[in-house]
C-alpha cells in the first residue's frame, strides 16, 4: 500500500478521530492543572504509535504507519480544535 492510501486510511479511521475527539475533551477538562498543549502533543503521539502496534502490519510498513499517523493525527487535531473554536465563537453571548 502506498503513502497516500495510508494517509488516506488513516484520516477516514472513525477509531482514530474518535481517539482524537476524546483527546481534545480531555484536554480541555484537565488543562487547568497541566495545560493545553502537552496533553494535546503527548496524545497525538500515543496514538499514533497504539493502533499500528495492536491493528497494523509488521515490518517497515509499521514505521511508516507511525510516521503517517503522526500527520494524519495533527491534521485531525487541527480540524478538531477549529471546530472547537468555531463552536465556541458561535455560541458565545453577545455583548
Amino acid at each position: 500500500m502506498g503513502f497516500d492510501n495510508i494517509l488516506l486510511s488513516q484520516l477516514l479511521d472513525p477509531f482514530r478521530i474518535g481517539l482524537i475527539v476524546v483527546l481534545v475533551i480531555t484536554a480541555a477538562r484537565t488543562s487547568a492543572n497541566v495545560g493545553n498543549w502537552v496533553p494535546l502533543v503527548l496524545g497525538i503521539v500515543f496514538v499514533a504509535v497504539l493502533i499500528p502496534m495492536t491493528l497494523g502490519s509488521e515490518g517497515e510498513q509499521k514505521v511508516a504507519q507511525i510516521a503517517l499517523g503522526l500527520v494524519s493525527n495533527a491534521i485531525i487535531l487541527a480540524i478538531v480544535l477549529a471546530a472547537k473554536s468555531a463552536f465556541g465563537m458561535l455560541t458565545r453571548p453577545k455583548p
